[in-house]
């Protein structure tokens, strides 16, 4: 049996075990799910000792564990380390999910739940191709898997975990599918990736609550304050006003940026896909410039004072926010934290005490595209989608693609197969199913044009 038979006569069991690792609810950022984080390690690790592969375990960290094992067919053929996490993003809000995050459904040929896209989806796919190959006696390389729990939270103790076991993911490539691509009509391949920047803003005013009427106007009101501070981090052209933030940027050639934006892109059917009547960025760049090259600083949540139903005339005590940026090459992240939290600092006013706590951060990165990796991924596209995949920059971060290349020395293909519609870290996330089986299948033709082209 063929591997395109194989994935095609199997589309229902895969789609049947999808949805069983989707209704754990394993969010990494809250304690409370911390048993059913745990429970899906155990699944992970289940799912590829079912797939085939050997050497599986549940490696303990100082947080969540990460999931290995590995099928190693001939030391002397190369070998593809895969990357993935279990983990997911929080699904507050809830009651802005037209279905419950964690029981998934599937509606006009997509999976709804949170973890959809980003990343269980993305990550079973590899799963299931390396189940493909086994089943189908394809398997053209060796093959490693390190599948974490602790990505939306900043992957603290991966890099513990990556230098304590050099050996173990000794490998050829890394390979990825945690991004997004521009269409199931146009696919692409992303090769450059953000880094961040995350902290939190406290800020502080008298020692207590207030009444507004007493004393308001007197003293000053840190929600108010918090916001004029903020406001002042940009400027009329959307600029980033912190001194020093742009020193180390680098900026795209002539040719580059041409290049980028070359990517199929209609602004009407963005603007309307968001149900916003206009864009915004910084001045003199494109809008796949301002998502994809460009560093930002956005607030992320922002909370003090009275929230609760009703009226209650308080002037509040704290006010807080969480801040985000993304950064860009040769930024770095611990840098980028210490410019912020000087400047948010020195722009406070006297009638307000302001702490600033970092949280994670990561580097950004750019893959290359003359190596042996990325042709064989290309040409991966090629087979399956009868067409070449465009080099695409993406605005998210997966900060250990730089650790990987600093760490192990290896560089990483990123294989997304998401797109930006399927708004992971958001309510409703949902993947296409065409999305999830033609990634399975895009994935067994990597190894097979890997191992070809390595030799």
């Amino acid at each position: 049996m063929s591997s395109i038979d194989y994935i095609k006569d199997n589309k229902q069991k895969f789609l049947d075990e999808l949805f069983d690792l989707l209704r754990l609810p394993s969010v990494s950022a809250d304690p409370a799910y911390k048993n059913d984080v745990l429970k899906t390690a155990e699944f992970v690790k289940n799912s590829l000792i079912s797939a085939g592969a050997d050497n599986v375990e549940v490696c303990e960290t100082a947080g969540y564990p990460i999931v290995y094992g590995e099928k190693i067919i001939d030391p002397k053929l190369p070998t593809v380390l895969v990357y993935g996490h279990y983990d997911v993003q929080p699904a507050d809000p809830l009651e802005l999910w037209d279905s419950p995050a964690f029981e998934p459904v599937i509606k006009n040929e997509k999976i709804y739940a949170r973890g959809a896209c980003d990343d269980k989806g993305q990550m079973y796919m590899h799963v299931k191709a390396f189940e493909t190959m086994m089943k189908t006696n394809t398997l053209t390389t060796n093959v490693k898997f390190m599948i974490e729990g602790e990505e939306e939270v900043g992957s603290d103790n991966l890099g513990v975990f990556v230098k304590n076991n050099k050996e173990k993911l000794a490998a050829d490539i890394i390979l990825i599918s945690d991004t997004s691509m521009i269409s199931l009509d146009t696919p692409s391949i992303t090769v450059g990736l953000r880094g961040l920047s995350y902290l939190q803003v406290e800020v502080t005013g008298p020692n207590r609550d207030l009444h507004s009427g007493v004393y308001g106007g007197a003293v000053a009101n840190p929600i108010n304050e918090l916001c004029k501070m903020i406001a002042s981090l940009k400027d009329e052209n959307n600029k980033i006003t912190i001194p020093g933030f742009y020193d180390k940027v680098v900026e795209l050639t002539a040719d580059e940026r041409k290049a980028l934006n070359s990517a199929p892109f209609d602004l009407d059917e963005y603007k309307k896909d968001l149900n916003i009547d206009a864009i915004e960025g910084e001045d003199g760049y494109t809008t796949l410039e301002r998502a994809g090259i460009r560093p930002t600083l956005d607030v992320n949540g922002i909370w003090g004072g009275y929230i609760g139903q009703g009226a209650k005339t308080v002037l509040p005590s704290k006010a807080f926010a969480k801040i985000s940026m993304r950064l860009v090459p040769n930024q770095v992240s611990g840098e980028i934290t210490e410019l912020f939290t000087n400047h948010f600092k020195s722009i406070a006013p006297d009638s307000v005490k302001v702490k600033v706590t970092p949280h994670h951060g990561g580097e950004p990165a750019v893959t290359p595209t003359d190596s042996v990796a990325y042709a064989a991924a290309s040409d991966a596209f090629v087979e399956a989608w009868g067409k070449a995949p465009i080099p695409t920059r993406d605005g998210g971060s997966i900060p250990i693609v730089s650790l990987f290349k600093k760490e192990l020395g290896l560089d990483t293909v990123l294989m997304g197969f998401g797109l930006d519609s399927d708004a992971i870290h958001s309510p409703n996330e949902h993947y296409g199913i065409a999305n999830f089986m033609k990634g399975i299948e895009t994935i067994t033709l990597f190894y097979k044009h890997f191992a070809k082209k390595f030799n």
